[in-house]
């Protein structure tokens, strides 16, 4: 049942409120198996409200819920009155209340301008964090929901478990001191994708210091570098729908396109001629 907090709903209105991940599972058609409109309410984190009328249909249900916070995918589902799979008994409807995925973008550059913009229009919410408080200011990328002025490991820390399989940390800077800490500390959260940008040089220096920081060979396969697809991207707004086109692949688990972290020539193409 509801805890002593508040009713299911006035806990749903809060986790709303605060843009915290929620599932709300409702029974929608019962052969008298379970109460119509019985709600059970799924917290990220696990916390469960309410009561679809059994113990163990809650769980089932609650399970299915709980990945559904994961997964972003609200829908119709079928049981047995106990939970039984391949049944139709009872039909609990699983919507599924989740944030937009977040995509950090580190490095206040001209390629984070034209990411953030890209970014926008597909629905994430856009964050550039920069050390440099001249360079990271809101006039030069309008389009990110915040801008941050911060060592990027350092803000990274900070998110920690807050990032999950439907965010992206994009590290566009070229300079050791800034892109090495923010990889490790990317590596350190379940952020579903991770872009570093740089040259095929680039990336071997940048892999023999992760190494050194105690990296393994699992962490380094989960950074894309160079980041993005091979479009041939030449400009900013290129290279930005090349990133966001890969973020795309890796989250659909589309395998037929090709990325510049998997390829060995050069990244930039030359422009044909006219």
């Amino acid at each position: 049942m509801p805890s002593a907090d508040g009713t299911l709903y006035e806990v749903l209105r809060d986790c709303l409120r605060r843009d915290e991940p929620v599932a709300l599972a409702t029974v929608v058609a019962s052969a008298e198996a379970a109460p119509l409109g019985a709600k059970l309410l799924v917290r990220h984190g696990g916390e469960v409200l309410g009561t679809l009328g059994t113990t163990e249909l809650d769980a089932v249900v609650g399970r299915e819920a709980g990945g559904a916070l994961v997964s972003g995918q609200s829908g119709l589902r079928h049981y047995g009155p106990h939970g039984e799979n391949l049944r139709d008994e009872v039909s609990v409807f699983v919507e599924a209340f989740i944030p937009p995925p977040r995509m950090v973008i580190l490095g206040a550059v001209d390629f984070s301008a034209a990411l953030s913009a890209v970014a926008n229009v597909l629905g994430y919410r856009v964050v550039v964090c920069d050390a440099r408080a001249v360079f990271a200011t809101k006039a030069r990328f309008p389009a990110a929901d915040e801008v941050v002025v911060e060592w990027p490991d350092r803000y990274l820390n900070r998110l920690g478990s807050t990032l999950g399989p439907r965010d992206a940390v994009c590290i566009l800077t070229h300079d050791a001191k800034f892109d090495v800490p923010a990889v490790v500390a990317a590596l350190g959260t379940e952020v579903g994708y991770i872009g570093a940008m740089g040259s095929r040089r680039t990336k071997d220096r940048r892999e023999a210091k992760l190494r050194e920081a105690g990296v393994d060979d699992a962490g380094l396969a989960r950074v894309r570098a160079p980041i993005g697809l091979d479009l041939g991207a030449r400009t900013p707004e290129e290279t930005a729908i090349s990133i966001c086109a890969e973020i795309i692949a890796c989250q659909t688990g589309t395998d037929t396109v090709s990325s510049l972290s998997r390829g060995t020539g050069p990244i930039h193409h030359s422009a044909p001629p006219l």
